[in-house]
């Protein structure tokens, strides 16, 4: 049994006993966010855990605003709290108040998550992703009821539903008999999958095509041959090397960090074709006379950048042994922390407003990754660098929710939890344990509860719940809270993913 393998055997267990938050051992709820109302009210869960083969029943409350509903359903989180964790017969989640600002619901919602209906998205994919077996509704529901008994949920599957109006009813298990829905069991299938099942499972559908030497298509093609498939991508990458294609034709950020996969290709080949390309974008970092500029060229002030101009910069150093490139990769991550570092340790996307956004922090820490991997340890800004990884990793361990993701804005509760900037955190995370940059404890186990949120939330066709549509410049706050949150395919997830799949499967 390959070592990926036998990791993916851990994660299983893991997920059994902790799916629903974790394994702790307590009796009294834990409390998180699955969600922002339209006004920015938190929409917050209650889970009362019970043993790992106990159903899983959502109580939810509140649809209404009306007082009585939300009361009843705290006083059964309350009653079930009191059992001993072994006498508990279910599992429950608790919504005592789904909908704050009394908002008009509609299921299966309408609009773009989560700047339209945000209350009947966050719920329905929310819902979606815990996938229990039965979900109780006080009082009026919206058609919520005849739509999760109906619907694939968040594309996951149905899930019966009861009303409910007799307090103590589920602390008196008179739920019993209840059966695995048909989006438990779904969830059971994603969760059984290996690191490596679910790397080939999107490699059925992204990593396919580099029309564009963009980052997306490069992350995904280096993890196309991280699963065997060189020829493939040397076939994909011919028309840039023999001179069909310019790859530096329309320069930009994007762009750079696209010739990530010509650095793969020249590792995996020795084809010097391919580190020539790799020092054309490297030597953009230096004037006509060779002096090294303050920084790559196009970063436009933005986070990403940490990712986009460095990690290429530091493959040129490696591929040809010339310090220079050493030195200007180390140069561009200071300079861009002097742009977007804030003082608590998270980055602001960019300088026209604070707001910590969810993959504009996981391109820093896959950007210090990556730069990290290639960087001599005898260099002069190894130890910096490393220390900046190390305090960015740190502050991004207090955000990971309770369901293993990082939120779309990291440090503001409720913001919807982000699959992207996960995956790209949980791969981060993962190359630091693996090069000894990291303790085992705590970080194993936030890789850990990443990867059963990625594994979870990702269908056999390549479908994810919840990836941050294309972000610019923002104005505000307001508008990072707002991003489109995709349901369904998507290339930059699908890309991630598989970068975080076939790392989890030890694969090289």
């Amino acid at each position: 049994m390959t070592q990926g393998n036998i990791q993916a055997r851990k994660f299983i267990v893991i997920v059994v006993l902790s799916m629903f938050f974790g394994l702790s051992a307590a009796l009294a709820a834990v409390r998180d966010a699955i969600g922002l109302s339209a006004r920015g009210a938190r929409i917050e869960v209650e889970a009362v855990p019970a043993n790992a083969s106990a159903p899983t029943i959502v109580l939810i409350g509140g649809l209404h605003g009306d007082e009585t509903s939300i009361a009843a359903v705290r006083a059964e989180v309350q009653a079930l709290e009191k059992l001993p964790k072994r006498k508990r017969k279910v599992r429950l989640l608790a919504i005592p108040l789904a909908n704050p600002d009394v908002a008009t619901l509609n299921f299966p919602p309408l609009g773009v998550a989560y700047r339209e209906n945000a209350e009947s998205h966050a719920l329905w994919r929310w819902l979606g992703a815990q996938a229990p077996d039965l979900v109780m509704i006080a009082g009026e529901d919206f058609g919520l009821a005849d739509a999760l008994a109906n619907s694939a949920v968040a594309e996951v599957g149905s899930i019966p539903v009861r009303r409910w109006a007799n307090s103590g009813e589920i602390t008196k298990a008179a739920v019993a008999g209840i059966a695995v829905s048909e989006a438990h069991r779904e969830l059971q299938r994603r969760l059984a999958r290996t690191p490596r099942q679910l790397a080939e499972e999107l490699a059925n559908h992204y990593g396919r095509e580099f029309d564009q030497p963009l980052y997306i298509q490069a992350l995904a093609l280096i993890a196309q041959m991280r699963l065997g498939h060189l020829q493939e991508v040397q076939r994909l990458a011919e028309p840039y090397v023999d001179g069909t294609r310019n790859s530096l034709e329309r320069p930009n950020s994007l762009v750079l960090a696209g010739h990530l996969a010509f650095a793969e290709l020249a590792r995996r080949t020795g084809d010097q074709r391919y580190v020539s390309l790799v020092r054309k974008v490297a030597d953009l970092g230096f004037d006509e006379n060779g002096q090294m500029k303050e920084s790559m060229p196009y970063h436009s002030e933005y986070s990403d950048s940490v990712f986009m101009g460095a990690a290429i910069v530091a493959q040129a150093g490696a591929l040809t042994g010339e310090r220079k490139y050493f030195d200007l990769a180390a140069r561009h991550i200071q300079f861009m922390q002097k742009i977007v570092l804030r003082q608590d340790g998270l980055y602001r996307h960019q300088p026209a407003t604070d707001a910590a956004w969810g993959r504009g922090n996981a391109f820093v820490a896959l950007g210090l990754a990556m730069t990290l991997a290639e960087l001599p340890k005898n260099h002069p800004d190894y130890g910096p660098l490393l220390q900046s990884y190390r305090n960015h990793m740190r502050i991004l361990a207090k955000f990971q929710n309770q369901d293993g993701l990082w939120r779309n804005v990291i440090d503001y509760p409720g913001a919807y939890p982000e699959y992207s900037a996960t995956a790209m955190i949980g791969y981060a995370m993962l190359r630091g344990l693996r090069n000894g940059w990291l303790k085992e404890m705590p970080y194993r186990a936030m890789v850990d509860k990443a990867w059963t949120a990625v594994l979870s939330r990702t269908s056999s066709d390549g479908h994810m719940i919840d990836v941050c549509e294309s972000t610019t410049r923002m104005p505000s706050l307001d508008a990072y809270l707002h991003r489109a949150a995709i349901l369904g395919p998507d290339p930059r997830a699908g890309a991630m993913a598989l970068m975080f799949a076939t790392e989890m499967a030890g694969l090289n």
